[in-house]
């Protein structure tokens, strides 16, 4: 189902929702599997059979192999942070789903690389357009956006994470159900977002999300940038992040290494190939409409922002470029933008969408709500 007829089937634009995870691990995540039990039920089973079919890792592999291998990755996330883990873990027995079953759930894009390199494949993946723009386009307050593009059956679980730590700052988290975060901003002016890269070669590694929440946690730009750059990841993702003084970085993170860039004058701007030179030797062959469509948005993006002014009006059209940058499901790998984000550091703002931004309304959140 397309997000059209799911807005047309909600009666009307539809609203982001919201949840707030407050307190403890254990109580975050037993509140967050609680309220959406059923619904994260049936969104592991849809992505564990992705993940099993070969239409995202490029290979076939049995229900029990992937299992498995999501088993396997348990001891690093652990490792990684034990709170998120324990937080996702809570989350699963609330509903009734496996450690295993809530690895590949929420850190999906990521597994899928791991699945592939057990085995010979060419990826699937074609997801999210993403920005930073500078201070100096911006009126003094620069702004981190981007689309978030994912296999339309995602679309319907898109929600926001209210979270309200026993320490640490409280986050906007743009995220789906039964998933630890994906796009965010925190009260001490840390934001991050992300777009996927396919990685030839993963790992039993982390996933993506709990780097996400990680890099939320912290309240310096410089020890969000290690909670990337030091993470052993299990796949291939680039991360942007930006901060209330102005400073930004986007990292092309591969389980073998990762290349970044500084914020400097211009926007920084990626889609889903590798721009490093090094880490296109350790991306996955895209097929040639996945990467034709990689390249478009990376153009219609760089085309959209040249302009001295940058403002969230600006960034809002973006997201609803229909020439290139809002996905619309279609055959034959049916993805679509899922929803979008657009968040300002300097002001503690954040605008999410739910679905098509070309069809749908942005909602504001502001910490002082």
């Amino acid at each position: 189902m397309s997000a059209t007829e799911k807005r047309d089937a909600r009666g009307g634009s539809p609203r982001m929702r919201k949840i707030v995870l407050e307190g403890s691990p254990e109580n975050r995540g037993a509140h967050h599997g609680e309220t959406y039990r059923d619904e994260i039920r049936a969104y592991a089973e849809d992505r564990v059979a992705l993940s099993a079919n070969g239409s995202w890792s490029g290979r076939s592999a049995g229900k029990e192999e992937v299992l498995a291998l999501a088993e396997s990755m348990l001891p690093a996330h652990r490792a990684y942070s034990e709170d998120l883990c324990l937080e996702m873990e809570t989350m699963a027995r609330a509903c009734d789903l496996t450690p295993a079953e809530a690895v590949i759930v929420g850190g999906f894009t990521d597994f899928v690389d791991a699945v592939r390199a057990t085995g010979a494949g060419v990826p699937d993946e074609d997801d999210c357009t993403a920005v930073v723009i500078p201070d100096g386009m911006a009126d003094g307050k620069g702004f981190l956006a981007q689309t978030w593009d994912m296999h339309d059956s995602a679309t319907e679980h898109v929600t926001l994470l209210d979270v309200k730590p026993d320490d640490g700052p409280r986050s906007f988290v743009f995220s789906t159900v039964g998933c630890l975060g994906q796009i965010g901003i925190n009260e001490a002016g840390i934001a991050i977002g992300i777009n996927n890269l396919a990685a030839e070669v993963g790992a039993l590694g982390v996933t993506w999300p709990l780097v996400i929440r990680q890099a939320l946690a912290q309240t310096e730009i410089e020890d969000a940038l290690r909670a990337i750059t030091e993470a052993p990841l299990a796949g291939a993702h680039h991360y942007l992040l930006m901060d209330s003084h102005g400073a930004g970085f986007d990292v092309e993170a591969m389980p073998q290494g990762h290349a970044i860039r500084r914020l400097g004058d211009e926007p920084l701007v990626h889609t889903n190939h590798c721009l490093d030179e090094v880490c296109q030797g350790h991306e996955a062959t895209k097929p040639p409409a996945l990467m034709a469509s990689s390249q478009a948005r990376l153009a219609r993006a760089r085309k959209l922002l040249d302009r001295p002014e940058v403002g969230v009006a600006d960034l809002m059209a973006l997201t609803r470029d229909s020439e290139a940058i809002c996905q619309v499901s279609k055959p034959p790998y049916h993805v679509e933008s899922s929803g979008a984000a657009i968040m300002r550091p300097g002001t503690g703002e954040m605008w999410a969408v739910w679905g098509l931004p070309s069809e749908n309304e942005f909602d504001l959140f502001e910490f002082g709500q």
